[in-house]
């Protein structure tokens, strides 16, 4: 049988919501297409890059809002744009996950460009566009890797808490209507949130701190971080 990436994709993508991330092997993986080991290899040389492989079909599959539509406002994008890569993500047992830990391929820079271009015309500088759309990105990832780690309720789940937050009139209301609501309600909140407080900074009424450009520079020369844009 001669295997090309787009088989080996797709098996490990079924066997990842069979076995979940922790369990998913090169070895499961060569059992279910039947093959040696050494022949997955010649595809991804380890199971990060086979993972990224995943990461870039999960988003192919699900994430379908990645530009603006026109006409279409910044916070409109934003908010549909979130959506949709988190139903990506979620669609797949561990999803967030296996794109945890991804960065933006070089022939994406193209895509990003043309978002900041978009968040440009609606007032935002180009460091302020490209920190929403990671912060936004990040939100989400860390939203489902939350929603993906909880456990079935079983009885007397929440009993303590309950029984912690009987007396605290606020925090039992707040705690109400978080579980009425659930994971999508705390997500869409969150990102209403997110979207006020940007609308906030661009309207002038919060800066950011200035900091003194040497200051800056020699902190740079110390510590040099990689830059850390996700795929999405």
């Amino acid at each position: 049988m001669k295997l090309d990436r787009e088989q080996i994709v797709d098996a490990a993508l079924d066997l990842l919501n069979e076995v979940g991330i922790d369990q998913l092997s090169t070895r499961l993986l060569a059992q279910r297409l039947k093959v040696q080991q050494p022949a997955l290899y010649w595809h991804f040389k380890n199971k990060r890059a086979l993972l990224d492989a995943m990461n870039e079909e999960i988003l192919r599959r699900g994430h379908s809002h990645q530009m603006p539509a026109p006409g279409e406002s910044w916070q409109d994008f934003v908010r549909n744009n979130a959506r949709s890569f988190r139903g990506a993500l979620i669609a797949f047992r561990d999803g967030a996950r296996v794109h945890a830990g991804t960065e933006a391929e070089p022939g994406e820079v193209g895509r990003i460009e043309r978002l900041l271009h978009f968040l440009g015309d609606a007032g935002l500088a180009p460091a302020m566009a490209l920190e929403l759309l990671i912060s936004i990105g990040r939100y989400t990832v860390g939203c489902v890797l939350e929603e993906q780690a909880d456990y079935p309720a079983g009885p007397g789940r929440g009993a303590a808490l309950d029984e912690a937050a009987s007396g605290l009139p606020l925090f039992s209301e707040a705690l109400a209507r978080y579980r009425v609501g659930g994971h999508e309600a705390l997500f869409e909140n969150g990102l209403d949130l997110l979207i006020a407080g940007t609308e906030v900074r661009l309207a002038g009424a919060v800066r950011p701190p200035v900091q003194d450009p040497p200051a800056i520079a020699s902190r740079s020369r110390r510590r040099r971080r990689r830059i850390h844009v996700p795929r999405r």
